[in-house]
């Protein structure tokens, strides 16, 4: 995914902006002129008032560590909880992320023979060569996996009211198997959840490409025989209207931001972080920290985590996502709850997938979305 600093409408494996929405492209330029309006009035010295960075001048929890995080929540200081998810998040359940050295996705592809990693997620290649992707799809499908602790730990958090809205970079559905609704979920990367037709942009279900993914045959569009991909985001393509529209609605909103198995390296859903007001506690949950502003950031004005000043409003909770996440549960009372709600639904989904497999039904669905043919879908915005 694109490196770039600040953020644009389009995924770029170079950082270039691609963008070609005009509602993302709208939205993504007028941040990019704020901020280098911005760095460009204090590096001349007629910055206005409203250019600085607002910084924390008191102390918003009372201690700057995990427990400052629980009691922080225990008195009801918080509402509008916004969770942020990268890959780490579903390591655990057995899918791989990008860039960890000898088990990252990018350090396996070695075996499709191409002229880079990241080029089977680019839509340029993908257009001349789409079997790689659709081979490595087949491995990755989602329906293989069962949610995480990380999973539940946020649906609790949707359960008890306090979830305004969760971000994930990851592509996996895990999200949406673990019960969390769709209205609350935005997918910045994309989703398997539905495809279209890279040419016509006609709409397929989820049952109809699995059946020609499980075929291993490249997907083909019935009006125009185009290449019917899944909605996931690839370089060169638009991030959904969806997060760029929401993103502006939840953020001025958010009381709490916890931040869960991303290293933030990649743009624009890295600089997420600094939509949040400045006096709202900012939760990393990651095996190293992330995110964290430089001394350059600093001179430039620009935001990032600080786990080090008198007043800081970030914490960093190092090790496993799901240790973390069950950790901050038990610390909230809340540990009995999610092992039981973690337990009973991988007993459920283990029940359904035996009994698919002993009924045949998959084979069932799979001759019904044949029949039916494709099942044309509208994209309709979940916002609240």
């Amino acid at each position: 995914m694109a490196s770039k600093e600040e953020p644009t409408g389009k995924v770029s494996s170079d950082g270039e902006d691609n963008t070609a929405s005009a509602s993302a492209t709208d939205i993504s330029d007028r941040w990019d002129i704020e901020r280098i309006t911005q760095y460009f009035a204090r590096k001349f010295g007629f910055r206005r008032d409203e250019d600085e960075l607002e910084e924390p001048t008191e102390k918003i929890l009372e201690e700057s560590s995990v427990d400052g995080i629980i009691k922080y929540i225990k008195d009801s200081k918080c509402k509008n909880i916004i969770t942020m998810a990268g890959a780490g998040i579903s390591t655990s359940a057995g899918i791989p992320d990008f860039r960890s050295p000898g088990s990252g996705l990018y350090h396996n592809l070695e075996k499709y023979n191409l002229p880079d990693p990241q080029a089977i997620f680019e839509i340029g290649f993908f257009r001349e060569n789409p079997k790689p992707f659709f081979t490595l799809a087949k491995e990755l499908y989602p329906g293989s996996f069962k949610p995480t602790v990380c999973h539940y730990f946020i649906r609790l958090l949707q359960e008890k009211g306090l979830l305004l809205r969760h971000y994930t970079q990851n592509i996996d559905t895990l999200e949406r198997v673990a019960g969390i609704p769709g209205e609350k979920i935005v997918e910045a990367h994309g989703t398997f959840h539905t495809s279209h037709c890279i040419d016509c942009h006609s709409g397929y279900s989820m049952e109809w490409i699995k059946e020609k993914i499980f075929a291993d045959s490249v997907p083909t569009c019935e009006d125009c025989n185009g290449i019917v991909k899944p909605d996931i985001v690839f370089f060169g393509e638009n991030l959904p209207t969806k997060f760029f529209t929401l993103m502006q609605k939840d953020f001025p909103k958010c009381d709490l931001l916890i931040i869960m198995g991303s290293s933030l390296a990649v743009q624009p859903f890295a600089s997420l972080i600094d939509r949040v007001p400045s006096n709202c506690p900012r939760l990393l949950v990651n095996r190293e920290k992330a995110g964290e502003r430089s001394s350059l950031m600093v001179m430039m004005g620009l935001g990032g985590l600080d786990f080090k000043s008198e007043y800081s409003r970030d914490v960093a909770l190092l090790g496993d996502c799901d240790y973390g996440c069950q950790l901050l549960a038990d610390k909230l009372g809340w540990g009995d709850e999610l092992r039981e709600l973690v337990a009973k639904e991988h007993k459920r989904i283990d029940e359904e997938n035996s009994k698919n497999v002993s009924t045949g039904t998959n084979e069932q669905e799979i001759k019904g979305a044949q029949s039916e043919g494709k099942q044309k879908s509208e994209v309709k915005e979940e916002a609240k």
